[in-house]
């Protein structure tokens, strides 16, 4: 797929495909680390991919002065103010477009080829996601 055409998807599709993406390298990540009885991996999986936990990341990469490019704050932005239709039941409409933000910025990269930053997004959400839970003691 052309660059072009990756930017004029629906933010939709981009987290559609963020999302199957992010998960299987937080799966991946789980079985290179010692997790693997599948109960254990299912439950450790959805902490890092659960909507709260990727709204939490992307709101901090917000945050941080100069993380994000230029770019992907408008994939961010446009992702955030997509209209789904539908939420969960278990999080908060606002918890969700972040949630939908950061499944469509990995879908993004993913779909431009751009390896190098996709892999650092991710890696720098696992380390957040680790450092909440090491800081909050769970």
């Amino acid at each position: 797929m052309k660059q072009s055409d990756v930017k004029q998807l629906k933010s939709l599709a981009l987290a559609y495909i963020g999302d199957s993406i992010y998960e299987l390298y937080i799966r991946e990540y789980l079985l290179e680390h010692g997790t693997v009885n599948p109960n254990k991996l299912h439950q450790s999986a959805t902490s890092y991919v659960a909507g709260k936990t990727q709204a939490m990341v992307i709101l901090r990469w917000l945050e941080v002065d100069g993380f994000l490019t230029e770019e992907e704050q408008k994939v961010v932005s446009r992702g955030r103010n997509a209209k789904s239709g539908s939420v969960p039941k278990n999080i908060s409409v606002q918890t969700y477009r972040y949630s939908t933000a950061f499944e469509a910025l990995i879908g993004y990269h993913y779909m431009l080829k751009n390896q190098g930053r996709l892999e650092e997004l991710i890696q720098k959400a696992i380390q957040y996601v680790e450092e909440r839970r090491d800081n909050h003691g769970q």
